[in-house]
């Protein structure tokens, strides 16, 4: 299959630096997004088996609910045993394998009660090939002698829509309505929003504010346009695709600079990208870098600007399969990995808890700063609120002792570790370690 970041690749943004990203609810900028694939997170694989860990989420400390498509899978051309919850049949029903209306009501309030925002997938692109919008085979991209398309080849279970029929784009805006109004949901993961035109989503942003001005819309995306009027955020997928590059594949980690730079200079002033190391697309995290790779990882993420994510079972550690093939079949999150490994359930409450408690270290300020090897080594300030932190992370299998250009005293927070001072500049890092301090006055 084509991957994201390659069907990605095909479309060139123009430069938006001189713009300024809309301003996004202050829920938003500090938040921590959990993505949850509802088929997979529990043993009953609906919405009460969401429900039952709640509470577990409330202590994790993310604040952000995604659920993955909710929507029903269409039957015809069905890939695997389960077929991809990206292939929608109804977009106006709800999977009765999830629960019904009901049932997911529940969830939104009990999600709400604990200070929860949640948010679901909208697919908007494409649906199943027995989808309810058949009946309108104008709303379809056809070749030359009226066949409807695929939206690229290898996506061969869903049928691509037409925008520019103005008709879908009223039906579709009247769904987003919908599911605002009617379920009380506070946003959308809009799948593959780079391939639906940007007017499209600016009209409907618009419409959606009527009815919940403080609400997220999240793009599956790296277009800077998208960020200027429709979206909160997009995916920072060029910064993903180097760190698997330096985590998986040994390239030099100064190469995570030189791409945040680049955003830098191509996106909007103030724009926000979601930043992650694991999602349902691809291998797990700790199947490509190793147990200790994957928390110097997420030290990464969670110490960046923008806002974090999780995929669910990352924080027990879970190597459950993910992405194509398994996508399409019933695999579950092996809860029980969190025993065999414990440094994840340890490490990512305390993470969460130390970046949602200082501003500097959620949208401050960035500045990197040199060290004796930036080949495998990461050194950065994070600057906020008055406050200033120093991140340094090990991307490589051998240990670091070397100076970093920085002087004075810190005091060490880093998860799981003792407070001390700490007088630098020299610093000593394990293999695939990561040291997190605040300067002292």
């Amino acid at each position: 299959m084509l991957s994201r970041i390659a069907l990605l690749t095909l479309f060139v943004p123009a430069l938006y630096a001189a713009d300024h990203a809309r301003q996004s609810p202050e829920w938003v900028r500090s938040g921590v997004i959990y993505e949850i694939n509802t088929r997979t997170f529990s043993a009953s694989g609906n919405f009460r088996g969401v429900e039952a860990r709640l509470d577990d989420l409330r202590a994790l400390g993310v604040t952000i609910l995604w659920l993955m498509p909710i929507h029903p899978i269409g039957e015809a051309r069905r890939k695997g045993t389960l077929g991809s919850p990206y292939a929608v049949r109804d977009y106006y029903a709800i999977d009765p394998a999830y629960g019904t209306g009901d049932d997911l009501k529940h969830l939104v309030g009990e999600a709400h009660r604990r200070g929860f925002k949640i948010i679901i997938d909208i697919v908007a692109n494409h649906t199943a090939w027995d989808s309810v919008l058949m009946k309108h085979p104008a709303w379809y991209k056809r070749d030359a002698g009226g066949k409807v398309l695929s939206p690229v080849p290898e996506w061969s279970d869903v049928a691509g829509l037409n925008y520019a029929e103005g008709e879908l784009r009223g039906y579709m805006i009247e769904m987003l309505k919908h599911w605002i109004r009617d379920f009380d949901l506070d946003g959308f993961r809009c799948d593959v929003a780079f391939m639906v035109p940007t007017e499209f989503w600016e009209q409907a942003r618009n419409e959606l504010a009527r009815i919940k001005p403080e609400l997220v819309l999240l793009a599956e995306a790296h277009v800077p346009e998208l960020l200027v009027h429709a979206f909160d955020l997009d995916y920072a997928w060029p910064f993903h695709s180097t760190l698997t590059d330096v985590f998986e594949k040994g390239a030099p980690a100064e190469a995570l600079r030189a791409s945040w730079e680049q955003e830098r200079r191509k996106y909007p002033t103030g724009a926000m990208e979601m930043r992650f190391s694991d999602d349902h697309d691809e291998k797990r995290a700790i199947a490509r870098f190793g147990d200790r790779g994957a928390l110097a990882a997420s030290a990464l993420v969670f110490t960046m600007d923008g806002v974090p994510m999780l995929y669910n079972g990352m924080e027990a550690g879970d190597t459950t399969e993910s992405a194509g093939p398994a996508l399409f079949e019933p695999l579950h999150v092996f809860w029980q990995a969190a025993e065999l490994r414990p440094d994840f359930p340890a490490f990512y409450p305390r993470m969460i808890a130390l970046r949602r408690a200082h501003t500097a270290l959620q949208q401050g300020e960035t500045e990197w700063i040199a060290n004796a090897d930036p080949g495998r080594v990461l050194t950065y300030y994070r600057r906020g609120g008055g406050e200033e932190f120093l991140v340094a992370i090990n991307c490589s299998s051998r240990p670091f002792v070397g100076a970093v250009e920085a002087a004075g005293r810190f005091l060490e927070v880093t998860p799981g570790k003792q407070s001390a001072a700490v007088a630098l500049p020299v610093l000593s890092l394990d293999a695939w370690g990561f040291r997190i301090f605040r300067r002292e006055p």
